[in-house]
């Protein structure tokens, strides 16, 4: 998947749970600027990361990937 899209679609599923990045980025163990860069589309989340981010937001890797779900 394509970072950029990746990113938005991070971005759009905290928005829609009601987290901050700050708190999205705290509960998932990682920096708000390496949080900030993968939304932006400038970062590549590691899969490891990026499960996190999915079970924190409680959507599967899937959802956050497949723009069709």
């Amino acid at each position: 998947m394509d970072i950029k899209r990746l990113g938005t679609r991070v971005r759009a599923f905290r928005k829609l749970k009601g987290y901050t990045q700050q708190e999205l980025a705290d509960s998932v163990g990682i920096s708000l600027a390496v949080l900030g860069a993968a939304e932006r589309g400038n970062r590549h989340l590691e899969d490891k990361i990026l499960n996190k981010i999915a079970d924190v937001l409680e959507v599967s890797v899937e959802e956050l990937t497949n723009p069709s779900t």
